[in-house]
Formats: C-alpha cells, sequence, structure tokens
C-alpha cells in the first residue's frame, strides 16, 4: 500500500472520521426522536443526515486515509491485496481497525455530551433477531459489492455519492436499517439512545457484516473477474502518493 502520507496521520484520520461518523448518525437520531415522535419521520431525519455527513466524510478524508471508517472495508482491501502487496499491511490494518473502533466510540459519547446525555450508558435497543442478521449480511454485502466494484472499474472517485447513497437507500431497504460496519455497531452499543444498539446484540451483527462482506467480495469477482487486484490505495477514495497542501496544477488529482 504506496502513500506518502504517514501511518500515524492515516490512522488518526481514520480515528477522526469515524468518530464524526458516528457523531452525525447518533445526534441526528437523538434530534429527531426530541422533534417528533413519528418513528418513520425519526428515520427519514436519521438516514438524511447520515448520507450527507458520510459523503462530506469521504469526500474531504478520502485524500489522505482513503476514507475506510469500516473495519470490514479495511479487512478486505488487505484480503485483495495481500498477494501483491498493494493493499494494506497487517500494521496498516492494526492501525486502522483500532482508530476506527476508538474513534467510533468517541463518536458516540460526543453525540450523547452535544445533547446532555450521560456520556456513557449502554443501550437497551434490542436487535435481536435472524430477519436483522440477514439484513445485516445484505448490507454489508452490497457496500462492499459497491466500493471494491468502484474501485475495478476505475471509479472510485464517484465514492463519495456512491457509498452514501448507498447507505441512505440501505437504511429503509434492509430491516436492520444497515449498520454494516463493526466500529460504528461497537460505538452505537455505547449510548441509549434512537441509533443505539444492546451490547448482547452486538456480537450477531458482527458476524453478519463479515460474512455479508465475505459475500460482497464474491460478488466483486463474478461481476468484475479477478485479473485486476483492488489496491488499499483506491478504497474507499483515492489517496496514493498526493501532498499536501496541493499546487493549483494538483487539484484535479487531490479530488479525484
Amino acid at each position: 500500500m504506496s502513500t506518502s502520507v504517514p501511518l500515524a496521520r492515516r490512522a488518526a484520520t481514520e480515528a477522526v472520521g469515524t468518530a464524526a461518523l458516528v457523531a452525525v448518525v447518533v445526534g441526528s437520531g437523538i434530534q429527531a426522536s426530541e422533534l417528533t415522535r413519528d418513528i418513520g419521520v425519526q428515520l427519514l431525519a436519521n438516514s438524511l443526515a447520515t448520507v450527507f455527513g458520510l459523503g462530506v466524510l469521504i469526500a474531504l478524508l478520502g485524500p489522505v486515509s482513503g476514507a475506510h471508517f469500516n473495519p470490514v472495508v479495511t479487512l478486505a482491501a488487505w484480503f485483495t491485496g495481500r498477494r501483491t502487496a498493494d493493499g494494506p499491511g497487517p500494521r496498516e490494518v492494526a492501525a486502522y481497525v483500532t482508530a476506527q473502533i476508538a474513534g467510533a466510540v468517541a463518536g458516540a459519547v460526543l453525540a450523547d455530551a452535544m445533547f446532555g446525555r450521560p456520556l456513557v450508558r449502554w443501550s437497551t435497543h434490542d436487535r435481536f433477531a435472524g430477519h436483522l442478521w440477514l439484513g445485516e449480511a445484505v448490507a454489508t454485502a452490497g457496500l462492499v459489492w459497491l466500493i471494491f466494484g468502484l474501485a475495478r472499474a476505475g471509479r472510485a472517485h464517484l465514492a463519495p455519492v456512491g457509498v452514501a447513497s448507498y447507505i441512505g437507500a440501505a437504511y429503509w431497504f434492509t430491516s436492520s436499517t444497515s449498520f454494516a460496519n463493526p466500529a460504528v455497531t461497537i460505538g452505537r452499543a455505547f449510548t441509549d439512545t434512537f441509533a443505539g444498539i444492546a451490547p448482547a446484540s452486538v456480537a450477531p451483527f458482527l458476524a453478519a457484516q463479515f460474512v455479508g462482506a465475505v459475500i460482497g467480495l464474491a460478488l466483486v469477482a463474478v461481476t468484475f473477474g479477478r485479473s485486476t487486484p483492488v489496491t488499499g490505495d483506491e478504497v474507499v477514495a483515492p489517496h496514493g502518493d498526493q501532498q499536501f497542501p496541493a499546487r493549483p496544477a494538483e487539484e484535479s488529482a487531490v479530488s479525484s
């Protein structure tokens, strides 16, 4: 995984980005539940905030770390690039995943703090059911298929719009409302609010997400073939060997 950005900065970016994502998810859920009692309106507000927030975060931070914000994406990038050394190595995977989980917990705490809630209160929102696990597997499979499919097709620059749009849609077409992210799932266990998940429900969600990631990679192989490896520099958004700040002549490369 070739990049001029130091690993420490990339890991910090993953932590901050994941924290911001969870703060958006949890904070918008709290705000929605305080403004209306209609569950449908609450979910609509929560999903729209997530779409906009996620799109902005990928566009902003993709050039630094690739904007994974998700352990299954990082692990899938390692798996697809392990034979060619194009993907992240074990040290990078460990740094990214640790940062993502820590950031997710911090984001949940921050959201609770902003709304005057207890900083840490385990969620009581039970999500322990087979149809929800199926929903998580479907959501995660679709996410991995989209991200790595865009990279295989040479269209990773569409990730901010594509990934955000997919997550917004998956809020509504999956029974689980599409967590599709182990770090976010863990973080959401720390808040007893609209977006929370009870700790006892976390492990099955994580298992479903990893199963979904495997299915997603299989879909990538079926639809795009196996000949072209997906590098870590292309996931979620390309970052390569870009330097910061960019000179005017480089702006188009950074934006892509």
